[in-house]
């Protein structure tokens, strides 16, 4: 317990520093090139860690780019970043992703590649009984900040299994609460159980004696979806064509290096939330996680349209509809590359 709380305080002073205009990386230059990229410190945000603690984004983009990082610890908070012009790119969910998009102003946000798959599960609390759908009536349920990608997951769940929120007439009681909120309440046992993303969803399971009752990709066809998308603001993507094919060349060389290399994965990983945060996961919490996720850049995007309909459902996407048509930037990189070396 002392552990999250030390990483949860930590994840704060990093959000200040962000809200305040700091990057992780500094060096301001207005002669120089720029791109500001945010992501999580959780697992399913392999690709930017390992890629920026490599050196793999900084080799591609050159010594002339600058990369500014800022690390937040959810989507609305990255998307309002991308409306306020503060961020350039953005690792979220694909939640944030549709609302970003639809939101935006000429739905300028935009999906550029998928970052993970899968990678979530409902974990009982070992003093609950839970071990069918039916069972989740009259019990205490926690899961992130209301609309995100596991909060849609776990009301989508409970109204196909016939079941209703406190909040609409049933008897489901639904807590939104920040991850390390969610662990606390485990430990004191005032949940019986929470849909979480990794590393949470582990440590619940391995720190706290919670059990696995299923993973979310067991909900979905093929046992894939889009967990992690890369997305960015459009304007920027269309002012630096050449910049963003880099970088996502850098991104897909990245995930192959990670799924080639997940020993070294978890090393890099568990540095970088001791350099960054003040502690780090053990390795097995790591290995575990990571072992329940698939990196990708495939966006998966029938994943992404299902998804779009069960916000929909839940009432989160607006009263007039939706339309995700454009919400995939499609561009042939090898064909930018070749336009400005002519």
């Amino acid at each position: 317990m002392k552990t999250r709380s030390v990483i949860a305080a930590s994840i704060a002073g990093i959000i200040l520093m962000s809200v305040m205009g700091f990057s992780l990386n500094s060096g301001d230059s207005s002669n120089e090139k720029k791109i500001r990229v945010a992501y999580f410190p959780n697992i399913g945000h392999a690709i930017p860690i390992v890629g920026m603690e490599k050196g793999f984004f900084e080799s591609s983009l050159g010594n002339a780019t600058i990369i500014e990082t800022r690390v937040f610890d959810s989507g609305p908070q990255s998307i309002e970043s991308l409306f306020a012009n503060s961020v350039d790119l953005a690792y979220v969910g694909p939640g944030p992703a549709i609302n970003g998009f639809l939101n935006s102003e000429n739905n300028n946000v935009k999906i550029l590649a998928g970052a993970a798959s899968g990678g979530a599960s409902f974990i009982v609390h070992p003093d609950s009984e839970i071990s069918l759908a039916s069972d989740f009536a009259d019990k205490k349920i926690a899961a992130p900040q209301i609309g995100n990608t596991q909060d849609v997951s776990l009301r989508h769940y409970l109204s196909e299994n016939g079941l209703k929120t406190a909040d609409k007439g049933g008897s489901v009681i639904v807590y939104n609460i920040p991850n390390p909120d969610i662990y606390t309440l485990f430990v004191k046992g005032e949940l019986d159980g929470a849909w979480v993303a990794e590393p949470w969803a582990t440590i619940l399971e391995s720190e706290l004696d919670g059990k696995r009752l299923f993973h979310e990709e067991e909900l979905w066809p093929n046992q894939e979806f889009a967990s992690v998308l890369l997305i960015a603001n459009a304007d920027y993507v269309e002012k630096n064509p050449l910049l963003v094919a880099s970088f996502l060349d850098s991104h897909r060389e990245t995930a192959t290096w990670i799924n080639q290399n997940p020993l070294e994965t978890r090393i890099i990983f568990n540095n970088f939330l001791n350099s960054h945060l003040g502690q780090s996961l053990s390795d097995d919490v790591v290995d575990v996680a990571l072992s329940n996720l698939q990196i990708t850049d495939d966006p998966l995007p029938d994943s992404i349209h299902s998804f779009a309909e069960k916000a929909d459902a839940l009432g989160y996407l607006g009263r007039n509809g939706y339309d995700l048509s454009g919400i995939f930037y499609y561009f042939d990189t090898n064909s930018i590359k070749g336009e400005n070396n002519t």
